[in-house]
């Protein structure tokens, strides 16, 4: 026995084909979507040309769409905000680009800088702000992709405080 692993490995295990699975040209899991938005976050040539910042609403732009899902690109000036909303019956990733974004749920207020993410099912209530004094870039992918945006009224989102921002 081997005082390491008691798993030993026999013969070529590249020969057991269905161990190996081919990769996918488009995510399908959780997992593959979140890996997506990390990958075009790390490769700033693919949005930073994009981004434009407007003072007068959210600016937002398509970046890319698959089969189901669509990558949305947004910008974020001072003092901007969602409000509370949900997204209908698509799952997504939020992935912070550049600067700080305040999440509100009614589980409390988190802090997403640069490299956060959240991934959150379908339904899930929260109002996203820009509450510092630099612009943010934010990515977004949803599946399906975003077909509505549910306004919600302001209890759903109480700001509360909740130690412990998830990044990534």
């Amino acid at each position: 026995m081997n005082s390491d692993s008691d798993l030993q490995i026999a013969g070529d295990i590249l020969e057991v084909a269905h161990l190996l699975q081919a990769p996918r040209e488009h995510p399908a899991t959780v997992a593959e979507f979140v890996g997506l938005a990390r990958s075009i976050a790390a490769d700033r040539s693919q949005w930073e040309h994009l981004v434009r910042y407007d003072a007068t609403s959210r600016w937002y732009h398509r970046l890319r769409t698959g089969p189901g899902y669509e990558v949305w690109l947004l910008s974020w000036v001072p003092g901007q905000g969602s409000g509370p909303h949900d997204h209908g019956r698509s799952s997504g990733v939020l992935t912070v680009l550049d600067g700080t974004l305040t999440e509100r749920t009614d589980r409390g207020t988190r802090a997403l800088r640069a490299g956060a993410q959240r991934v959150f099912a379908p339904g899930y209530v929260h109002e996203v702000d820009n509450d510092t004094l630099e612009p943010a870039v934010s990515l977004h992918v949803y599946y399906p992709g975003l077909t509505e945006m549910p306004m919600h009224t302001a209890p759903h989102c109480e700001a509360l405080s909740e130690p412990g921002a998830l990044t990534a």
